[in-house]
């Protein structure tokens, strides 16, 4: 919650006097605002040479100097609330210096109390406690993802002749927002709590990542060992493992008919049916390498693939829109929401390994009936032009017109009067390559534009075989529709403009038609490989693109 000001100023003052020297005993009153009004005398003067940039600086200044960690003959509340927070934060490795820096803090706040100590100790130890309070709130607000190394790594990806492209919204809350809320609430973790995300299930993801954890320290679960598959009705050795495994991960409910031996049961399939649907996988109850790869997925890898997806939240979009669309990329899945609730679903085609989907969010602004398709020009060098080597013709078939250029006044040319050779590596293809409206263009009857620099968008697409691939990312980039037409009849539903009946008749032409939207809607597309769905259940996916590789690798140390 992001508060600017002379009021909130004002309050924050109010608030931190009243908070820090409330005492029921007058007299002890008196001696904290002696004791407090000496500390910020002595503050001011030994952050009068910091940069205003520094965030002690922004801190007291913003607090009017009045120690937030320190009273005359104890800590304040919020002192062992930070330390409570920090220590029951599961998801804060042990070993890190943070984890560490706060047992020293606390050892520290200890010594001070229990022992005689100096004003400028306490001093010291305030200044180090909002140091330890910043690192810990970078931590929580920003994540441990370091940003700018991830895209140094998706920019070395050029060299394999991939593109891809990220782009990140900053949160919008910062460790002095969280502050000045905590003064006001005069309560650090509920502070804390407003300032995550709220939306992809956040919190549950959030809680389900302390369940993995608790998982570790129980041990995990077990490998299991498998050759071939395993279907139904068959005996195993290895059953009782992969029941153990199951139950553990929640998946595995024990049924009165089963006798838990080594017989794959019926009760058993469908806690494997279960499990592959959380994982992305085929539901045939069918324990085959794919089941087996995900099984044995270490209960580490799990815990990580987690923590970079509640990270990955944190840098969303946040949208305050009703009408909401979602595109996860690892699950070849689009969602329509309305307040929060999934109201439509559909399977997309999304790009392929070495074309992949960029991660941004924009809005829907209009519909294009019958399309035409203006060729890229890393499509025309990679694929149009080896065509054009071998065919002159090869164009025409497809329906693909060559132009001039792109103005209104370009002329159509034949393929077999121009040496594409020459264009096979240029840096420039001065053509433009359109393909007609009608059944065999590749972005189908409809698109769906929201403007972006890296000119991606949704639309239909005549290869509707690929729908019916568990895993679909074949397309250069942009995203294409399993049922485009449920999507335009979403879209009219709050747009009055769109008239179905005379859109369905335009559909049945090649007619190029554009319909601008009157009530635009944002589309986020967005990379996560766990998160808890709508029904409560934690999903995980295939890291298509590798980038949970790339980000386990630019992580930050804490």
């Amino acid at each position: 919650m992001k508060q600017t000001g002379s009021l909130l100023r004002f309050i924050i003052g109010a608030v931190l006097i009243s908070f820090l020297l409330c005492s029921s005993a007058a007299v002890a009153k008196s001696s904290n605002i002696t004791f407090s009004e000496t500390v910020s005398d002595m503050m001011i003067t030994a952050l009068k040479p910091e940069s205003g940039k520094s965030f002690l600086k922004k801190l007291y200044t913003e607090l009017f100097y009045i120690p937030v960690w320190i009273k005359k003959d104890k800590p304040s509340r919020l002192s062992q609330e930070l330390f409570d927070i920090i220590k029951s934060d599961k998801s804060l490795e042990r070993t890190t210096n943070l984890y560490r820096n706060t047992l020293s803090l606390e050892a520290e706040m200890h010594q001070l109390y229990d022992y005689p100590s100096s004003i400028v100790q306490k001093i010291n130890w305030e200044f180090k406690m909002s140091q330890l309070y910043e690192e810990y709130a970078n931590y929580v607000i920003y994540g441990s993802i370091n940003w700018g190394a991830f895209q140094a790594r998706l920019a070395n990806l050029r060299v394999s002749a991939i593109t891809a492209g990220w782009i990140t919204y900053k949160p919008d809350n910062s460790p002095l927002d969280v502050m000045e809320n905590a003064v006001i609430l005069g309560n650090l973790k509920k502070a804390f709590q407003e300032a995550e995300p709220k939306k992809y299930h956040y919190r549950a993801l959030r809680k389900a990542l302390d369940r993995y954890i608790d998982i570790k320290e129980n041990g995990g679960w077990p490998y299991i060992s498998l050759k071939g598959t395993l279907k139904p009705g068959r005996s195993h050795p290895s059953v009782p493992l992969i029941r153990e495994h199951l139950l553990i991960t929640g998946d595995y409910k024990p049924c009165d008919e089963s006798e838990e031996s080594t017989l794959y049961d019926n009760c058993l399939k469908k806690a494997v049916i279960r499990f592959q649907k959380r994982n992305g996988l085929v539901p045939n109850g069918i324990i085959g390498k794919n089941t087996l790869r995900s099984l044995n997925r270490t209960i580490d890898d799990r815990i990580n693939t987690i923590k970079i997806n509640l990270d990955r939240i944190k840098w969303l979009h946040k949208r305050p829109d009703s009408r909401h669309i979602i595109i996860n990329i690892p699950a070849f899945r689009l969602y329509y929401l309305v307040n929060g609730k999934v109201k439509m679903t559909m399977k997309v085609i999304v790009g392929k390994r070495n074309h992949p989907t960029p991660i941004f969010s924009n809005r829907v602004k209009s519909v294009v009936l019958n399309p035409y398709w203006n060729v890229p020009k890393s499509i025309i060098q990679k694929e149009m032009i080896p065509k054009l080597l071998r065919n002159p013709q090869s164009m025409a078939r497809q329906g693909i017109d060559i132009y001039t250029g792109w103005g209104s006044d370009a002329q159509k040319v034949s393929a077999g009067s121009v040496n594409w050779g020459q264009y096979r590596y240029s840096k420039t293809v001065p053509y433009r390559f359109a393909q007609r409206p009608g059944n065999k263009n590749a972005l189908g009857r409809i698109k769906f534009l929201f403007p972006n620099q890296f000119h991606v968008y949704m639309h239909d697409t005549p290869t509707k075989y690929l729908f019916k691939r568990h895993k679909r990312a074949y397309s250069h980039g942009c995203i294409r529709l399993e049922n485009p037409r449920e999507m335009l009849k979403t879209v009219a539903a709050f747009n009055p403009n769109i008239k179905l009946d005379k859109a369905a008749k335009i559909l049945k032409t090649k007619k190029n038609t554009y319909i601008s939207l009157e009530n635009t809607i944002p589309v986020d597309v967005i990379y996560l490989t766990a998160w808890v769905g709508n029904d409560g259940q934690l999903q995980f996916r295939d890291d298509i693109y590798k980038y949970d590789t790339l980000m386990t690798a630019s992580l930050r140390k804490w």
